[in-house]
């Protein structure tokens, strides 16, 4: 029952985990326009993965995709190749444990669904790698250009999807690490089983070496005979009479 709450656990942490790195990447909040340095503070530009918006103090936001693939900077592009790659990992995470949880039917022998599990917790890991990635380099662009004093073009603040980022990634690597350390019970306890068999099967190897004639003897001792010692005595009486 503890292995069976702790997969759960880490089940749920996982898809929480992979909800909010698809959620992060379809955002439009990256970046920020930052309005310490903006001139009109009634107007504010929101940038994403896929999309460039702008919204005003009246609450209209407009949105344009972005046309170009090959023209867009290097750290764009490789954001978008980590975080896709952070969703796809995630969703075979998610089959994967429900495939190697010990409370489902399928999977087959307790060993297998071991290893399935410790393969979903490597695809949660590896999710939550690909997103804090992400979400860390484009953090690091956002921040080295605030804190440029010679960047005079529109400066950008942190965006709630980058917050949202790198709390799915918390998440999935808590998931996948649980999912690892929750089928540690389940190899030892095969593993006693085989030692204990070894070990039975080596003792009963130990018995039937001995000759067959030589085990009877050894397992079976004849009962002593006191037929013999009750005749002399009878003999010696019958002498001195």
């Amino acid at each position: 029952m503890r292995d069976e709450g702790l997969q759960i656990l880490a089940f749920v942490s996982g898809l929480a985990g992979l909800g909010a790195t698809i959620g992060a990447t379809a955002s439009n909040e990256w970046k920020a326009t930052s309005r310490a340095s903006s001139v009109i503070t009634a107007t504010w530009v929101l940038q994403g993965l896929w999309n460039n918006c702008a919204g005003n103090a009246i609450g209209a936001l407009h949105c344009r995709p972005h046309h170009t693939i090959l023209n867009l900077e290097g750290y764009i592009q490789a954001c978008r190749g980590l975080m896709i790659a952070a969703v796809c990992l995630g969703f075979f995470g998610s089959i994967f444990s429900l495939v190697g949880m010990k409370c489902t039917k399928i999977g087959g022998t307790d060993k297998s669904k071991a290893r399935i599990a410790c393969f979903a917790g490597v695809n949660f890991i590896l999710s939550g790698l690909c997103s804090l990635s992400a979400c860390s380099l484009y953090a690091h662009r956002i921040t080295s250009e605030f804190f440029d004093p010679m960047y005079i073009a529109q400066k950008y603040e942190l965006g709630a999807a980058l917050f949202i980022g790198w709390a799915g990634s918390i998440l999935c690597i808590l998931g996948g690490s649980i999912f690892c350390f929750s089928i540690t019970d389940s190899f030892t306890k095969s593993r006693s089983q085989v030692k204990y068999i070894y070990k039975g099967a080596a003792s009963h190897s130990h018995i039937s070496s001995y000759p067959r004639g030589h085990a009877n003897s050894i397992n079976q001792r004849p009962p002593p005979d006191y037929s013999g010692s009750s005749r002399t005595q009878h003999f010696d009486k019958n002498a001195y009479v």
